[in-house]
């Protein structure tokens, strides 16, 4: 009996342990902080027969390529899952109709093998057509499900060839399902026609478009978007610049879209407080056949129009963006000017300048404008500027005061000497 009431004893403390043991950890286990979603991409790798032509320093176009892969595999950081697909790898033949489904995926998207990876893009070799649209389709569908960032790299040397099915409108039907899929189209041939497809394509999604004509140049940017992909996405905000500084719209910090036709001006608008330092950066993308001189020029203004600097930017040769920036640091104000009805430091309004001298032949179409990328952030000022922009030199009339001082002074030195030469040497 006593045995009996003993073991009851020890089963009951012994539920009671675990059922504590338990409850103690259930809370724990609802404490910790839901893990995030990795980000996801697909690399599209056109494989067509024009990619054994030999023009990228020297090399084949697939063996460029493949050499950029390996960069980026080794380099695709841990939280990024990645995938590969192809098009154009299987089908040698003439057949339109099945040419044009010749598209599979090399590699699933998910935590990346290296090994594996490298082995799969070695074996490629160029074989058939360039079936864009339904590459993307399929990447689309290879990347769908869950909320992580998704993009898709696009790598191919020319246009689609399986109409009607248009890779313009397939992007357009991607950004369409609302999923937030991006997609980076990079282009092996320097070719109009390729550039104002992959364009659209790109443009369609948010994406942006590179022209590569070295195996460096494909290795880096194609690594950079894969790195894109794990940094958290933003998203830019169209605006639209105003033709002068007073009626400019208000900016933010923050990434904002715009078109600019050539030759002319932009005006935005943003609030400086007190030891507050403005950065601001532009990019133009040359979308359309240009002339080969051009330039692009950022100026902040005072509302009275007095210039407190300027960034500039020019070249010569084909481009597809050119960028430019500039900063504008403020000090802070004394705590003595600061009375107790005025306890918020006001504002100076700073106005920002974007021009360009780009040129383009008269077939060219000149709107709708060029893209624009304008990046603003409002950062501490330095303690100690490393610039005389912080000093107040090279804003207005201050540097050209300068040196006219200066240019006065060394006058006045230098007739003196000669005067006292003179005189040395008529004495003598």
């Amino acid at each position: 009996m006593i045995t009996r009431k003993r073991l009851r004893a020890g089963v009951c403390v012994l539920l009671a342990t675990l059922a504590a043991g338990f409850g103690t950890a259930l809370p724990a286990a609802a404490d910790e902080p839901p893990t995030a979603a990795s980000p996801k991409v697909e690399l599209v790798l056109d494989v067509s027969g024009s990619m054994r032509t030999r023009d990228i320093d020297g090399e084949s176009r697939i063996s460029a390529a493949k050499q950029a892969f390996n960069d980026v595999l080794d380099a695709v950081p841990e939280e990024v899952e990645l995938g590969i697909r192809t098009l154009g790898a299987d089908y040698p033949g003439d057949d339109r109709k099945v040419g044009c489904k010749d598209t599979k995926q090399l590699y699933p998207v998910g935590p990346l093998d290296r090994t594996e990876a490298k082995t799969a893009v070695a074996t490629l070799a160029p074989t058939g057509w360039t079936p864009i649209g339904p590459a993307l389709l399929g990447a689309a569908d290879d990347l769908e499900g869950g909320d992580a960032t998704r993009r898709i790299v696009l790598i191919t040397d020319g246009e689609d060839t399986c109409g009607p099915l248009d890779p313009c409108e397939v992007a357009r039907e991607i950004a369409a399902r609302g999923t937030h899929l991006v997609i980076d189209t990079l282009g092996l041939v320097p070719n109009a026609k390729i550039r104002q497809q992959l364009t659209c394509i790109a443009e369609a999604t948010g994406g942006t478009y590179t022209a590569v004509q070295h195996t460096e140049e494909l290795s880096g940017r194609v690594t950079q978007l894969v790195d894109r992909a794990a940094e958290p996405v933003v998203t830019p905000v169209a605006t639209e610049g105003a033709g002068s500084c007073s009626a400019a719209p208000a900016l933010k910090a923050g990434l904002y879209t715009d078109r600019q036709e050539i030759g002319r001006h932009r005006w935005y608008r943003v609030d400086v407080l007190p030891g507050q330092e403005l950065r601001a950066s532009v990019s133009v993308g040359a979308d359309r056949a240009v002339n080969n001189d051009y330039g692009v020029l950022l100026r902040a203004v005072t509302t009275h129009g007095r210039e407190i600097v300027r960034g500039s930017e020019s070249g010569s040769g084909r481009t597809d963006a050119i960028s430019s920036g500039l900063r504008y640091p403020t000090a802070e104000r004394d705590d003595d000017d600061v009375s107790d009805e005025d306890l918020k430091p006001a504002a100076e309004s700073v106005c920002l300048e974007l021009g360009n001298s780009f040129s383009a032949p008269a077939s060219v179409k000149t709107t709708p404008g060029m893209p624009v990328e304008l990046t603003i952030d409002l950062v501490k000022s330095p303690d100690e500027a490393a610039d005389t922009a912080a000093f107040g030199l090279g804003r207005g009339w201050w540097l050209l005061g300068v040196m006219v001082l200066a240019g006065l002074i060394a006058g006045l030195l230098f007739g003196w000497i000669s005067r006292w030469r003179v005189a040395v040497w008529r004495t003598n």
